[in-house]
């Protein structure tokens, strides 16, 4: 698909509407006591700075003229109590909301983060990795102060526009009007300028998606690119996409910045008009203290509307953030809990594949009219070609992907209708991708039950024959390891999800290549803790490597988008068909 590539820039589903607002303010609910106080002792402070200037064109009309001392000094007293208390205000502010700022993060995130939890394969199978890892750290620690603070200060400026506003009207109104006259110049630039910001950090987000992409792609793939001295051509790739955000990115503070020009230019405009009516025009009857009050009324004035721009530049960032994060919450959950899904009672392993058909795409069809009995208890390998549909078969009994017809039954129970964690949790899934997480042995075998004791993660280590090189490590298996397992080698890697499956204790057994990583005197020992692990056990066994399957109930052929040809390993060479082909083959290499 055309967006699982680092370079191509994704496109929103649906455009942006007032519906994410919305929707982000159930987050800033959640903690509204928090942003009530906040807004009130933004208010208070607000309040309290304003003061200044009116004690000073007191000071100036009346106090000074009348030499009254002990006014001035009460006044001076005055502001100075104004100052601490805006300060103290203001202080008391900036902690909840840094604390609010926080929680919504920490809110968002973990929403987001259980919604990937349940999305399918073929979500993680069409994005690179970068790109989701983008949105839940970098859009979300974007769009969080826009949330808390943001809402706060739009409000606040709301709010001491207005409280300049009647203090300048009390002070002059015809001089009031004059600085007002700038407002609908301003709206004007805004509403122009509006669309082109959007376009741009749309564009920004687009580019930074890319690029972490890219770097995650990278990292993973180091080995790789070394192997294949691949430095400097991977170099120049990350130059073109470092290239491509920040030209980007100044493009978006262009369009930015234009807001704030626009405000600086009109208040200077206004305010110098201000003075010039006052001087020029009204003469004597202009009170040099009123001026002087008013000029700094005026410089206020604008400066709420200077941070609402500035404010409008971050709702605009965030809307781009907001878009993508909303846009991944919204995934649909294709393989979930039917509406009314019963719990799976614990099963005896009898499955049934009726006549299912299969496209991972919706248009090639990699099982059509697959049908496929097995009884509890009995193992079953499934070999063929690379791509015929093999995993495919476990995957669909594992319901990570929906069918497209027919149905898979497990005791005669169609696992459509049943919880996932009551299908999954009663059977044990080794993947060909033995992914080992960072922290320690027993805990990555203990991942496949959570409260095995430390001699149950033992016994199976001892099972499938890692409980050996587990030992003669430095803390045994309490070693550290790092992610994706780097300090182990891969037929370790396998040996260590080996134990992780067997302890599971599970009804159902899906083995996919789970030796292809083994050398062959520890196989051997393997696959006598697999004889007596698969008694009692229906299994699924995938291999290429066919010395490893012969032994197994029943072997099916897949290819053809179906069952080939099914048999014992002596009666499939006994036909002499595509199994005596392949395994003579492998025999001859």
């Amino acid at each position: 698909m055309a967006r699982n590539r680092f370079d191509v820039d994704e496109n929103l589903e649906t455009p942006f509407s007032i519906k994410h607002l919305l929707r982000a303010g159930t987050y800033i609910g959640r903690h509204k006591k928090k942003m009530v106080l906040s807004l009130l002792y933004s208010a208070l402070s607000a309040a309290a700075a304003l003061l200044g200037p009116l004690l000073v064109q007191r000071g100036i009309n009346v106090s000074v003229p009348n030499r009254d001392y002990g006014e001035l000094a009460l006044l001076s007293l005055g502001m100075l109590a104004a100052i601490i208390v805006s300060v103290l205000f203001a202080k008391a502010r900036s902690q909840y909301m840094i604390a609010v700022g926080q929680e919504i993060i920490y809110d968002i995130r973990k929403d987001l983060f259980a919604h990937l939890q349940k999305l399918p394969f073929q979500f993680y199978d069409d994005r690179p990795h970068g790109k989701i890892l983008t949105r839940v750290i970098n859009y979300i620690n974007s769009v969080s102060d826009a949330l808390s603070n943001g809402i706060i200060n739009f409000v606040l400026e709301i709010f001491n526009l207005v409280l300049i506003a009647i203090f300048m009207l009390i002070c002059d109104v015809r001089l009031s009007l004059v600085v007002m006259a700038g407002v609908p110049l301003l709206l004007i630039v805004i509403f122009l300028v509006k669309p082109a910001q959007r376009r741009a950090w749309q564009d920004v987000s687009n580019k930074s998606s890319n690029l972490n992409a890219y770097l995650h792609e990278s990292l993973d793939g180091m080995k790789i690119t070394q192997a294949f001295t691949r430095e400097e051509e991977n170099a120049g790739i990350y130059d073109r996409l470092n290239t491509n955000y920040r030209r980007s990115w100044m493009r978006a503070q262009y369009t930015s910045q234009l807001i704030w020009v626009s405000v600086d230019n009109i208040s200077t405009w206004v305010v110098g008009a201000m003075y010039l009516v006052g001087l020029a025009f009204l003469g004597p009857a202009m009170q040099i203290g009123t001026i002087i009050a008013l000029s700094s009324y005026a410089w206020r004035f604008w400066q709420p509307m200077l941070n609402l721009s500035n404010l409008y530049n971050t709702f605009i960032n965030a809307v781009a953030y907001l878009e993508r994060i909303f846009e991944m919450m919204d995934e649909p959950v294709t393989v979930d809990d039917a509406p009314g899904a019963t719990e799976l009672p614990p099963i005896k392993g009898r499955v049934e594949f009726q006549d299912v058909t299969f496209s991972y795409d919706g248009t090639v069809n990699v099982l059509e009219h697959f049908n496929l009995q097995v009884s509890p208890g009995e193992s079953v390998a499934l070999v063929g070609p690379t791509g015929a549909g093999k995993t495919t078969v476990v995957n669909l009994l594992s319901r990570f992907y929906n069918i497209n017809g027919g149905q898979v039954l497990l005791d005669g129970t169609d696992i459509a209708g049943v919880t996932l964690h009551s299908l999954r949790s009663q059977m044990g899934i080794m993947l060909q991708d033995s992914f080992i997480f960072s922290g320690t042995i027993m805990d990555n075998i203990r991942y496949g039950r959570l409260d095995a004791t430390d001699e149950e993660v033992i016994a199976a280590a001892k099972t499938v024959c890692a409980h050996e090189f587990i030992s003669q490590m430095e803390d045994g298996y309490d070693t550290q390891v790092n992610e994706r397992g780097s300090r182990l080698s891969q037929g370790q890697r396998q040996l260590v999800a080996f134990a992780r499956t067997l302890l599971s204790d599970p009804k159902i057994l899906v083995l996919d290549e789970a030796t292809s990583s083994i050398d062959a005197k520890t196989e051997k020992l393997v696959q006598q803790g697999l004889q007596a692990l698969l008694q009692g056990r229906t299994s699924f066994i995938i291999a290429h490597r066919l010395s490893t399957i012969k032994n197994c109930d029943r072997i099916l052929y897949i290819a053809d988008k179906g069952i080939a040809e099914m048999g014992t390993h002596e009666e499939l060479l006994e036909k002499q068909g595509k199994y005596y082909h392949l395994y003579t083959a492998q025999i001859e290499d």
